[in-house]
């Protein structure tokens, strides 16, 4: 496929590694030649690069595919997930679940990505709802501007919201950028 052809969340196979197309912006340098700047998030270890490619420069798409799962627990091997279709047990790698593991609680059900029958990356929703395990009192007084407070979610996850937000609420926080939405 032509680098022309790339759009966000597209993965690559980039020198041996798969890659996610995270951003990219179309340049036109003064006189010079077009080119595209891509932002790549490595999928094993989360790192993000920049690369450049002119349009017509190749790169090698890597087919992914989708499979339910749910998952059960977290121990020191790893992550234990179900498959939906055959009941089996997959762990997956801390590296391997990377920041999804804030997001994910017990029962849930997710999306694998497979590259070539082996897990390579966990597909989130694009909002989560969590609930709200520890939280501090918010101070009066100090609400000029957007007050927030750190709160502890049921994932272990902390997280700044507004200081209104109490222990037991359920809130919704967005995956791509880790940040509070609103209220479930």
């Amino acid at each position: 496929m032509k680098a022309s052809g790339l759009r966000k969340g597209s993965v690559i196979d980039e020198k041996g590694a798969l890659f996610i197309v995270v951003d990219m912006d179309h340049r036109t340098p003064g006189n010079y030649r077009a080119c595209y700047q891509v932002y790549l998030k490595n999928l094993k270890d989360g790192r993000v690069i920049k690369q450049r490619y002119n349009p017509d420069d190749e790169v090698n798409e890597a087919r992914l595919e989708a499979q339910k799962a749910q998952y059960l627990y977290h121990d020191s091997s790893g992550f234990h997930f179900m498959d939906m279709e055959t009941y089996e047990t997959v762990i997956l790698s801390e590296e391997v679940v990377g920041d999804a593991k804030n997001y994910i609680k017990e029962n849930s059900e997710i999306k694998f990505l497979y590259y070539n029958n082996k897990p390579v990356s966990i597909e989130l929703q694009s909002r989560v709802d969590l609930a709200v395990t520890e939280a501090p009192v918010g101070l009066r007084g100090d609400t000029e501007g957007t007050a927030r407070k750190q709160v502890t979610l049921e994932t272990g996850f902390k997280l700044n919201v507004p200081l209104f937000i109490k222990e037991g609420d359920i809130i919704t926080i967005d995956t791509s950028t880790g940040e509070y939405v609103g209220r479930a």
